[in-house]
């Protein structure tokens, strides 16, 4: 995110530090990355780094559920947040906003989008581990319900577009750029729905990290955090190499079928990658899980991500806004996923 959030000041900021984690914080720096959540590095006075992130969004308790599961899990490639003095991953700030930390860890993440065709297989190994430690978080994370969030919103903004939109200086671009695709997004609604009942039995669904797109694996140079978690011994193999990848942003954590994972590592992504290089890796899943791979659902997750997005950027667009860049950044999301 370029730009800040409204309504949270640096002071209250390193209040819910000192409150929660017991943090003295010497340098906070804003950092103007990622997409949805806000970022600062912040400095304490013995010099450890730490990567501190405000959500402003998302319901407190899901977000402490999601994030307690990454730290309840352990793994060696899981970067968890540091749980606060109350045991807690997360502290609610006077503002409503939600607070985490993280150690902050040198290294590089990719750019949203398909993976790499040399790290697909070391991607699907951690995906690997991760589905087969859900034993023992089960009872943490929530259990997803198939449901498109922003469903109301999109379905409202696509019965609204006869008229101007006059909630911002972007509203009416976005209007423009959403009319004439309205009936193949409508499209892509029902087909969202009849692959919706190829999810089968949920007894048999998995801990997911909701986003494993390559801006959310780290390549990471220098060691993370020891893992403490119930399979960390157990699961060395899942790092691979030399250079340690670290999934990150476990704010998505849900119980859910494991496709909800895998077709970003497919040529769902955005249409690349070839058939076959699909088999063979989600044939090596299912040897290695004992689990078989719907591709239907692998269809619904491909869907569900490019609904979920129209439904916060429509949304957000024809609503009030301001003329900053993250809101140009959303009429160019929009007019991306239209003109694909």
């Amino acid at each position: 995110m370029q730009e800040r959030p409204e309504g949270l000041s640096d002071d209250e900021l390193v209040r819910g530090l000192a409150d929660g984690w017991g943090l003295q914080v010497r340098e906070l720096s804003y950092l103007p990355v990622g997409f949805g959540g806000y970022h600062w590095a912040a400095h304490d006075p013995d010099g450890a780094r730490w990567f501190v992130t405000v959500d402003v969004r998302a319901d407190h308790e899901r977000l402490e559920r999601a994030l307690g599961t990454a730290v309840a899990l352990g793994l060696p490639f899981v970067l968890a947040p540091v749980p606060a003095r109350d045991g807690r991953a997360t502290r609610r700030l006077a503002s409503g906003h939600t607070l985490s930390v993280y150690p902050l860890v040198d290294g590089v993440a990719g750019d949203f989008g398909p993976h790499p065709a040399a790290e697909r297989e070391r991607v699907l190994d951690l995906l690997i581990a991760l589905h087969r430690a859900t034993p023992s978080i089960a009872a943490i994370p929530l259990r997803t319900d198939l449901r498109l969030p922003g469903r109301a919103e999109l379905e409202a903004a696509l019965d609204d577009l006869g008229g101007p939109w006059i909630g911002g200086p972007y509203s009416e671009a976005a209007r423009e750029v959403l009319a004439p695709r309205a009936g193949l997004v409508r499209g892509w609604l029902a087909e969202f729905d009849r692959l919706a009942g190829a999810a089968g039995d949920p007894t048999g669904w998995v801990v997911t990290h909701g986003e494993p797109h390559p801006g959310n694996v780290l390549r990471a140079t220098a060691e993370p955090p020891t893992p403490t978690g119930p399979d960390a011994a157990n699961e060395p193999q899942a790092i691979g190499g030399v250079e340690r990848l670290l999934l990150i942003d476990w704010d998505t954590v849900m119980l859910a079928p494991a496709e909800r994972d895998l077709w970003m590592l497919t040529g769902a992504m955005f249409g690349e990658g070839a058939a076959g290089d699909d088999a063979a890796l989600l044939g090596r899943y299912e040897r290695e899980t004992g689990r078989t791979v719907s591709h239907d659902l692998i269809g619904f997750y491909r869907l569900w991500w490019v609904l979920a997005d129209l439904a916060i950027y429509a949304d957000e667009l024809r609503g009030p806004h301001g003329p900053g860049a993250d809101h140009a950044d959303s009429l160019t999301y929009l007019t991306s996923y239209l003109a694909g």
